[in-house]
């Protein structure tokens, strides 16, 4: 436990953020299962729609500091790899 006034405050400050991010980080990977399920049954409208808002709350989570830039950037690749290729099997 700590024991100064600042340490004090920065336990507060800190737990506070980390409840923040845990909540940005089960949304994401809710988002996520709802997409990959789209595409597994191959809602194609919905799979995009819902891809547009992963990309958007991948964007938000890097600029608020949840997830790194480079791990963002790594998902929504491999999430438009997955819809251009349900799109191209469609066709």
């Amino acid at each position: 436990m700590a024991h100064t006034k600042s340490a004090l405050k920065r336990l507060k400050t800190s737990t506070k953020a980390r409840l923040r991010h845990k909540s940005r980080n089960s949304e994401l990977s809710t988002v996520e299962k709802k997409f990959r399920a789209a595409i597994e049954s191959s809602e194609l409208t919905l799979a995009e729609e819902l891809y547009n808002s992963l990309v958007a709350k991948f964007d938000k989570a890097v600029k608020a500091g949840t997830i790194h830039g480079n791990k963002a950037s790594r998902k929504k690749s491999r999430l438009t790899l997955a819809l251009n290729t349900a799109k191209a099997s469609k066709k």
